[in-house]
Formats: C-alpha cells, sequence, structure tokens
C-alpha cells in the first residue's frame, strides 16, 4: 500500500491510502474537534465541526469524510476555520437549552466543551427551540430530545455496531430527530438498552439513570465483567467506597467498548443490595443466627472432620476466580481427601471437554473471538448467541455484514435467523443426523479436504463407513429437515472458507451430548476447518468464568490443566506440590453426588456460589437430597434459593470486592481487581476456604495474596506456566502459555492437534430420552433470556432488569395455543412426569408447532423442576434441552 504524502498546518506528513485528512491528523497529535464522528462509526460529515481549509481550491472541507490526496495543503485553524467553527457551534447552542448548571452531562458535554475551547461567550442566532416530552419510559435510559443536535451517533451506533435498528431519523427539515418506529417510547421498541447509544452521545440528549446526581468519580478500576462467558472488560467509575458507574474498556479485543444490558446495567445495584450477606450465619432451631468468623469456622471445620472421606463433596463455583476454585479442589483433594469436586460445568458444557478431548485432545474453543468477522461461512448450531453471549453475537452480526453466510441451526426461531442465509429448523435432539447428514452430502459431492485428513487426521475409514447409517432420506425424517436444504448447507460450510462453528447449550445439553460434539468435530476435520484464523470448533461458555473452574481441576477426574488424578506419575507431582497423600480413583459427579446425597452416602458438602435448587435437573428430587445431608454449607453473596437449606451460610465477596483472574470463553485469562472493600463482614471465597484448609490441618493453604495462588498454579499447570499477574497487567493471555516468553496462543491445533493426529469418531444417531406421547404431547427445551442470568442470583436484584424481564414465561406456538385453547398472557400449567410449574403463556412462533420454551432463571415458575434428569453416560450431563410435558389451562 503506497504512501501519500500532504501537508498539514505546515507540516509534510505522509499516510496510507484510504485514510481521512482526520485520521492523518490524530495520528499525528493534531488536534481537530468533532461532534458527529466516532472512531468506531462510519463518518458522516454531519457536524460540520471537523471542517478544514483545502488551500489548493479554497474550500473549506469535512476532514472526517475526505480522503488525503497526493500534495494536498490543509490548514485545521486558519481564521476562515475557526470562524465556520464557531458558526455551526452557534447554531446548535441556538436551538439547545440553557441549562448547563442542572445538566446531568455537566463538563463531560462535548458541545459545551467546544463552545469553551472556541471562547463562545453568546450566541449571534434568535433561540429557535424544540421541547419534546421527556421519555423515561425505558428502565435504564432517559431521552430528552430537546438536548438533541442531531449527530447522528446514536443512530449509526444501534445500526452498525448493535445491528438492532431500533431507531432511525423520522421526520424532516426543522422536524427531523431521532425516533423510535412509530415515535413511540424506548420501552416499546425493539431497543435492547445496551446503552451504547448513551455513550455515543455527545450531550444529555441520552442519559444514564443509574448515574444520575451520582457526582464526579474520585477513581476507576478495570476489571472484569461477572456474567456471561464474552469476558467483556469494564471500568468501575467510584467515589470513594461505592461504585457509582460502568463503562466498558476500548482497548479489549473482546468487546472493543462495546456492552450488553447486563454488563453496562446489571452490576451496581446487586453489588450494593441491601440483601448482600455481611455476616457468617449458622443455623439454631431452624432458624439463622449471625455468627462471628471463628466460631463459624470452627464449626464446619469440625463438622467436615467427622466425616470419612467418601461421605464429603466439594462443589465449587464458575462464577468464582481461577484462585478461588484452585484453593477449593486443592481443598477437597489435600484436606476432605476426596476427588468428590464439581462445578456447573457438568450442567452445561462437560461434553464439550469429553468430545473435543477425545477428537482433538482438547476441550475449550479453538479460536478467538475477534477472528468470527472475517469468517466467510459461520455455522451456528444450538446457540442463541446474541440472548447468552450477546458481544459475541455482535461479531456475527459484523462477519454477516461482511459478506459471510450465516447458517443457523436451531428448532426455534432466534434472533440470528433474521440475518441467517440458511435457516435449519431441526427438531430438539437431533443433531447428530443433522451433522452426520452434512458431512455425507460433503463426502457425496467430494468437497471433503483430503490433504488436511491425511496429513492430520486418524481413523477415517472408520468414519467414512459410519456414514452410511445417514442416508438423507433417513436425516430428512430424523431431523424434519429437507434433503435440500441438508446439501446446501453442506456446501456452504465446505465451501466457502474459512468456516467456523460456534455451539453452546442446545448442542451439549442432551444424553447424547458428547455424541454432538464430536460429530462437530468431525465435520470441522473433514473440511479442514481447523487449526486456522476465523475457523475451528468453538464452544460458547455460559458463565463468567466456567472455562477457568474447568481448568483449575474443579472437576472430579482430573487435577488443574488437566491433568488426570488416576495417573500415578501425575498425583505424585501433586502430592509431592500439596504435601500429602492424594486419593487415586476420580470422583463423583454433580449429579452423582445430588443422588447420592439422596441415598444417604454423601452425608455433608461444601457448596460455593451455586444454587442447584434452581439449576440442577428435577429439583424437586435435588431439593429432597440436599436436605438429607447431615450437613451442608454455602458460601454465597445473597441467601440463595440453596442457601436456605444450609446449616452454615458464608458470605463471600463479590468480584468488585477481591482480586483474582478469570478465563474466557476463548481461553483468555484476564485481571479482575479489588474496587471496594468487601460489604460488612464478608470475606473473599479463597481466603474463606483456606481459613477452612489451615483449620483442618492442610498444608499450602498460608497464601496472603491470589497472586501467591496464581504463582503455584502456573508451576503445576503446563497450560498456565507463563502466567503471571504482572503480565496480565498489560491485558489478558489466552492458554496455553507455558513459559514465561510465551505470547500465549489465540488458535489452537495450528500444527498439529493437542492428542497428536485428530480423530475422526464414527457415530450412530440415538432420540432423545423421553419423547412425547398421548399422556404429554409437547417437547419443553429451556435457555437463557438477555435481561437475566442464571439463577437470577444477581440480576434479579437489579429492578431495571426485572422491569425488562420480571417473570417466567412459556412460549408456545400459536397453533399448539388455539387447540388448547390458551391465549396469550393468560396463566397456564405446565406439567411433566417430575412435577408441574405456574407460568405466563406467551404466543410466539418463535416456538415451532409441538415446542415450548422457558428459561429457568426464575425460582417462581422453576422450568427445571420438569426437566428430565437422564445424562449423557460419558460427560454425565443431563437433558435439559428435551423432555415431555403436557399444558393445562388454570
Amino acid at each position: 500500500m503506497g504512501k501519500i504524502a500532504i501537508t498539514i498546518n505546515g507540516c509534510q506528513l505522509s499516510g496510507r491510502d484510504g485514510m481521512t485528512i482526520l485520521d492523518l491528523a490524530r495520528e499525528n497529535n493534531i488536534a481537530i474537534p468533532t461532534l458527529c464522528h466516532h472512531p468506531l462509526l462510519t463518518p458522516t460529515g454531519a457536524c460540520r465541526v471537523c471542517l478544514v481549509e483545502d488551500e489548493n481550491s479554497g474550500r473549506l472541507i469535512a476532514s472526517c469524510v475526505t480522503p488525503i490526496a497526493p500534495g494536498m495543503v490543509v490548514k485545521t485553524d486558519s481564521p476562515r476555520v475557526i470562524d465556520a467553527r464557531k458558526t455551526f457551534i452557534e447554531l446548535l447552542l441556538a436551538g439547545h437549552p440553557d441549562s448547563c448548571l442542572v445538566c446531568d452531562k455537566g463538563n463531560r458535554c462535548e458541545l459545551r466543551r467546544l463552545a469553551s475551547e472556541l471562547e463562545i461567550s453568546r450566541v449571534r442566532f434568535k433561540k429557535l427551540r424544540h421541547f419534546y416530552p421527556l421519555d423515561d419510559t425505558n428502565p435504564f435510559i432517559e431521552r430528552d430530545l430537546t438536548k438533541c443536535i442531531l449527530c447522528g451517533r446514536c443512530v449509526r451506533a444501534c445500526q452498525e455496531l448493535q445491528g438492532v435498528a431500533a431507531i432511525d431519523y423520522a421526520y424532516r427539515g426543522f422536524d427531523l430527530k431521532p425516533a423510535t418506529f412509530q415515535d413511540k417510547g424506548l420501552a416499546e421498541s425493539a431497543c435492547e438498552s445496551c446503552g451504547l447509544c448513551v455513550s455515543m452521545c455527545p450531550v444529555a440528549a441520552l442519559s444514564d439513570k443509574s448515574t444520575r446526581n451520582q457526582g464526579k468519580e474520585t477513581s476507576k478500576v478495570r476489571t472484569v465483567c461477572p456474567y456471561c462467558g464474552c469476558g467483556c472488560s469494564i471500568y468501575l467509575s467510584l467515589r470513594d467506597q461505592e461504585i457509582i458507574g460502568v463503562s466498558p474498556c476500548p482497548e479489549n479485543s473482546v468487546n472493543n467498548g462495546l456492552l450488553c444490558v447486563k454488563g453496562r446495567f446489571g452490576i451496581i445495584e446487586f453489588i450494593h443490595h441491601r440483601d448482600r450477606l455481611k455476616a457468617p450465619l449458622i443455623k439454631k432451631d431452624g432458624e439463622f443466627v449471625e455468627a462471628t468468623w471463628d466460631e463459624a469456622l470452627e464449626l464446619v471445620a469440625s463438622r467436615l472432620k467427622s466425616y470419612r472421606a467418601e461421605e464429603l463433596a466439594v462443589i465449587s463455583s464458575a462464577k468464582c476466580t481461577n484462585e478461588e476454585n484452585y484453593v477449593a479442589q486443592k481443598f477437597a483433594r489435600a484436606v476432605l481427601g476426596t476427588n468428590n469436586v464439581d462445578h456447573c460445568a457438568r450442567l452445561c458444557h462437560a461434553p464439550s471437554v469429553a468430545g473435543l478431548a477425545q477428537s482433538f485432545g482438547s476441550g475449550a474453543m479453538t479460536n478467538s473471538i475477534d477472528e468470527i468477522r472475517d469468517a466467510r461461512c459461520i455455522f451456528a448450531i444450538g446457540t442463541n448467541t446474541t440472548e447468552a453471549h450477546p458481544i459475541i453475537g455482535l461479531e456475527v452480526k459484523k462477519a454477516v455484514g461482511n459478506g459471510a453466510k450465516l447458517i443457523v441451526a436451531n428448532p426455534r426461531e432466534i434472533d440470528l435467523v433474521r440475518f441467517s442465509h440458511l435457516w435449519l429448523k431441526h427438531k430438539p435432539g437431533s443433531d447428530v443426523a443433522l451433522v452426520m447428514g452434512m458431512a455425507k452430502a460433503i463426502v457425496d459431492e467430494g468437497l471433503f479436504d483430503q490433504t488436511f485428513i491425511d496429513q492430520r487426521c486418524e481413523n477415517f475409514d472408520a468414519f467414512l463407513d459410519s456414514l452410511k447409517g445417514f442416508d438423507l432420506d433417513f436425516v430428512e425424517r430424523t431431523t424434519g429437515v429437507t434433503k435440500e436444504k441438508i446439501v446446501e448447507a453442506a456446501r456452504i460450510y465446505a465451501s466457502d472458507k474459512p468456516s467456523t462453528i460456534l455451539y453452546a447449550m442446545g448442542i451439549t445439553q442432551h444424553s447424547h451430548g458428547t455424541d454432538n460434539v464430536i460429530a462437530i468435530a468431525n465435520l470441522a476435520m473433514l473440511t479442514g476447518n481447523i487449526g486456522k484464523p476465523s475457523s475451528g470448533v468453538n464452544p460458547l461458555r455460559g458463565q463468567n468464568n466456567v472455562q477457568g473452574a474447568c481448568d483449575m481441576g474443579a472437576l472430579p477426574n482430573v487435577y488443574p490443566g488437566y491433568q488426570a488424578v488416576a495417573d500415578g506419575g501425575i498425583r505424585g507431582k501433586f502430592e509431592a506440590a500439596w504435601g500429602g497423600s492424594l486419593p487415586p480413583s476420580p470422583g463423583l459427579t454433580i449429579t452423582e453426588m445430588i443422588d447420592a446425597a439422596y441415598n444417604k452416602k454423601i452425608k455433608a458438602i461444601y457448596l460455593i456460589g451455586e444454587n442447584p435448587v434452581l439449576s440442577e435437573p428435577d429439583i424437586a428430587h435435588a431439593t429432597e437430597a440436599l436436605e438429607r445431608l447431615e450437613f451442608l454449607v454455602v458460601q454465597d453473596i445473597f441467601l440463595s434459593e440453596t442457601a436456605w437449606l444450609a446449616d452454615v451460610v458464608l458470605p463471600g465477596a463479590s468480584f468488585a470486592e477481591k482480586d483474582g483472574t478469570f478465563t474466557n470463553t476463548e481461553r483468555r485469562v484476564q485481571r479482575i481487581r479489588k474496587a471496594i472493600e468487601p460489604v460488612g463482614d464478608s470475606r473473599p471465597d479463597w481466603w474463606i476456604t483456606c481459613e477452612l484448609g489451615k483449620r483442618m490441618g492442610g498444608k499450602g493453604f498460608d497464601f496472603a495474596h491470589p497472586s501467591e495462588i496464581m504463582e503455584e498454579i502456573s508451576r503445576l499447570t503446563p497450560s498456565y506456566g507463563g502466567i503471571t499477574y504482572e503480565r496480565l497487567d498489560n491485558g489478558g493471555l489466552q492458554w496455553p502459555c507455558p513459559s514465561q516468553d510465551h505470547p500465549g496462543t489465540p488458535i489452537l491445533h495450528t500444527e498439529r492437534f493437542t492428542r497428536g493426529k485428530g480423530k475422526f469418531i464414527p457415530l450412530e444417531y440415538k432420540p432423545p430420552m423421553e419423547l412425547p406421547d398421548e399422556e404429554y404431547p409437547l417437547i419443553l427445551t429451556t435457555g437463557r433470556s438477555l435481561y437475566q442470568f442464571h439463577t437470577g442470583t444477581m440480576t434479579r436484584k437489579v429492578e431495571g432488569l426485572n422491569v425488562l424481564r420480571r417473570e417466567g414465561e412459556v412460549e408456545i406456538n400459536p397453533d399448539d395455543a388455539s387447540s388448547l385453547g390458551i391465549i396469550d398472557g393468560e396463566k397456564v400449567k405446565v406439567i411433566s412426569r417430575r412435577g408441574e410449574v405456574v407460568a405466563r403463556a406467551k404466543v410466539t412462533e418463535v416456538s415451532p408447532v409441538g415446542v415450548v420454551f422457558m428459561t429457568f432463571h426464575f425460582a417462581e415458575s422453576p422450568a427445571n423442576l420438569l426437566t428430565n434428569p437422564a445424562v449423557d453416560p460419558v460427560a454425565k450431563i443431563p437433558e435439559f434441552k428435551v423432555c415431555a410435558v403436557r399444558i393445562e389451562r388454570m
């Protein structure tokens, strides 16, 4: 790309083809003011504040939209330029309210700053203003269009970055303004309440209700969002010991200055909520009584000491830091003497670990989030990405805008379908048939990558033989997708390279979830779409640190770094490091722990940050199992539904009150940083577990800071060997990062698979464990909402999120609703073989005929009271995604 020489303010500068005058000026620290311009948005030249003088032509030109050209001579501060800028700012001020002293934007207002810099003391033009009613219908965002300067940033941001287009210009001439469809309130629009428009607004036409009248921040701390697995980097704005604002970090490659509604608006309120646990609680005569830490810890330690190792279990947490999960599994193994340690990955992505480990040797996302935008084909199967992983959803939309073909495989008409080239509307539980059918079509048409297969893979002949069981007529009958669509999808995926696969719990939460994952791995290897940029197999992790909790060995069969507990040599390494003998056999999974507690084989559980009373399948059984325990300890930040059953409750600290690391879905390890002191007498989870370890005679729990725990992790975990807090201060690192001089690994399996050669694995189709019949004629499938998170422990403390999604609903197709006499909005009973719940009906074509949908966030309508506890025989994950139900009117 050639260099272009131009002159700005007498200085000879060199720029690249395609740069604008504004780009080159800012690259060389030459100030040119702007109002409508933003580096993330398409330039429009609407405000004219960025005018510069072209000395060759004598014209004033908008620098943000004018590309540089050879020989151009530009002045950015000539008298003509300054006079023009003053005129445009004065025209804006003539239509703007004189309320600067009481405006919430204050000294952050870009219009006010420019007026001050241009020394505008009075406006020469007659005041001519609009007076619009205040729109405060949205729980988080206030719109005061009286202050709007028509810069268009909000419109472009909503369209270009968020892909929602909830607002656009309406009317003409003097009456022009940004408006929603039919000019209704924001709450009645397609707005997702992400707050991007608020952060883009240069004045106070759009403002954040939660930060109103909070005053000026005194400091700012960079940390990581505590919700989904995206791992968005955020700043917490502080005023003394109070968090008063949340903003995205633009320097982070994950979110690039963007956030979803939960990340921007769903944090402050739960951290400072009145219901936070502030002291240890001990249950006496059926009632909780506050206790001192010494009293509570001594009680827990003495009680846990009274049980044999096989009677004990530890449930760790995907919401806790890597360091906290590490000490939890170390406590289980080195102090309690048991491998009965697990966490919620068992309920979401255990098949990813089990399946991808068999095929590739590593059970994690193979590529990076920011590569998605450059894929030519995206195959999104079993993932409602815009709801569960909103920032990754934006990358998918960006890829489509760049020309990528999106194939969506989902029984429901999720939001991604709007952007798709092809929608494969397959029956719930038929994923293996669909994916293997695509593989057969690729083989039949000779679209497979023979060179990649010969050089990088093994067991191909056995796999080819297994495809005989997936004749396309059989696949069509099984999936409900026509042969023509299956063949079209196969051609696109195999031919439009690089192709990437995204999947989530729609693939994993099945009694054949491991087979689903293996089928996806087979498809990627078959076409050579692995080990290359913008390709790969990418499981999207559901919680902020579910990847890290797995990495740290909070699993019954592996130590940190997926090192097998049954391997004597590996066990010896950890015994030497931890100073004692360790149990040689794998322990129980969560689902097995629940059954063992029900049968009184497990008698005591130490549970950190999880809520199985809402997250387990068949929760009536799970609740009774927990009630049968002799001793239950729950460590959390709120008194969750599970905590009410505990004998002792220990108050943990939130993510904002401690140091540590999270590992996001793309294997990126990132620092979280302490912003405020823990509320009341709560303590970080790592401190609590270490105190228990010391009181029970454990060695190696004398950590003074989480950085010391990370040092131990890196010594014992090869994939984390080069990760230190000092290195993470400069940004995240993706494992494997084996040494201090290693840069991290954005793409796995580039030259060889972790296991050596990738293994093709033959499969056969297995139906779900429970299918509809006359008594239970409908299929229930479950999922997540954009506006709530997991079991609602944090998000349901945020009133604005409750306004946007206050209760559980059962989504039902209009045909099914009509046949049952159900009208939209009425309460109905949803009944399975395990129980019944009451929920409000939402009649919608999003759900196909015969399929109903519920989220699992709401204790008042707990979907998991209904779900089937049948498990995948390999990964032991329950079949949340398919169970038979019937619906009755109340």
